[in-house]
């Protein structure tokens, strides 16, 4: 009996990322002025310097009243294809891979690629914090399965406003309180053939029994409608430690199969939800802390726009050769990995 044929996969097509861009709203939040909002709506008397010192956010972005997350994502977009020397026209494949949509139909790609122009398929991908990864790895997919040439994947992040202002009980803070480390911001890649380096290894783990720990339960066939439903809940400490035990795993795989260790990446870009979980990763992980690019003090936790965020600070000071690993921690709850050579 024979095999019925297959058909060969591209083994000698590079796909990699060839431009980057990002976009942070110009509003800036102190965490001691988000403290005080929440202290006045709700009547609580809060410790002071309660939410600096419990995420170790000094401050973050936030979104004005007419800026959306498809407004993030084109700013970004714009830069990453500037960078790239291209047009919307050159663009086959735009994914809009973000955990905030600006509603939820149709899908949030279009209203991006409206305002960029051209006439790429278009689509979303959700996965909560590693949307953006996702959707990078989805464009890599479409590339070497001859079904797109060139991708634009953008995520356009605004969870600031899913924060809960008024407080009816300290159960209810507590509920509420992973909600104050938000940070809103939009990134762009390129994604591309390339005939060096690229992206060099993939890997997930999942697991989806943990998916009530936090999360936005409004919007879909649960709770299609009411305010309540709106607002960021989670258990931030329930959520750090499953990432804590399932975490290693991922890691090790990837050391092993691909043979490199700390030392052999330029960058590691991890997702930041406040600095105790970044100061407790370094010391599970071992990874040298200079080799990290800390944004979470200052940008809060970005969602899904964090790993592009720091991708695009980090790229100026990368050269043709140097590897970045990626680590994406996403509510699911899900982690990933990506190892990536600049071309």
């Amino acid at each position: 009996m024979t095999s019925p044929p297959q058909t060969p996969r591209p083994t000698d097509m590079s796909v990699g990322i060839t431009a980057v861009g990002a976009s942070l709203p110009e509003q800036v939040m102190e965490s001691t002025e988000l403290q005080a909002r929440v202290a006045t709506a709700s009547g609580l008397d809060l410790p002071d310097g309660l939410i600096v010192r419990m995420t170790g956010i000094d401050r973050r972005r936030v979104a004005g009243d007419e800026e959306y997350a498809s407004t993030l994502a084109v700013r970004a977009a714009r830069q990453a294809l500037a960078a790239a020397g291209l047009t919307p026209d050159d663009i086959d494949l735009l994914l809009f891979a973000s955990a905030t949509r600006d509603m939820v139909e149709p899908a949030t790609a279009h209203i991006v690629q409206a305002e960029l122009g051209g006439r790429a398929h278009a689509l979303d991908v959700t996965n909560a914090c590693n949307s953006f990864l996702n959707g990078i790895d989805i464009a890599r997919s479409f590339i070497l399965a001859g079904r797109a040439r060139r991708a634009l994947v953008v995520t356009g992040e605004t969870p600031t406003r899913a924060m809960r202002w008024q407080l009816s009980s300290l159960a209810q803070a507590r509920s509420a309180f992973a909600g104050y480390t938000f940070g809103d911001a939009g990134a762009a890649v390129v994604v591309e053939p390339v005939t060096t380096g690229g992206i060099l290894d993939v890997d997930t783990e999942t697991w989806s029994e943990h998916w009530p720990v936090g999360g936005i339960p409004g919007g879909g066939s649960r709770h299609p409608r009411g305010d309540e439903h709106t607002y960021f809940h989670g258990d931030g400490h329930e959520l750090r430690g499953v990432f804590e035990r399932i975490g290693g795993d991922i890691l090790h795989r990837v050391r092993h199969r691909t043979g490199l260790d700390w030392a052999d990446y330029a960058r590691v870009l991890v997702h930041q939800v406040t600095l105790p979980y970044l100061e407790r990763f370094i010391e599970v992980t071992g990874v040298p802390k200079d080799k990290l690019e800390i944004t979470v003090p200052e940008l809060g936790n970005m969602a899904s726009a964090t790993l592009g965020v720091q991708l695009a600070r980090a790229e100026s000071g990368l050269r043709r050769g140097d590897r970045v690993l990626f680590v994406g921690l996403g509510g699911g709850v899900s982690l990933m990995t990506m190892v990536w050579e600049k071309s």
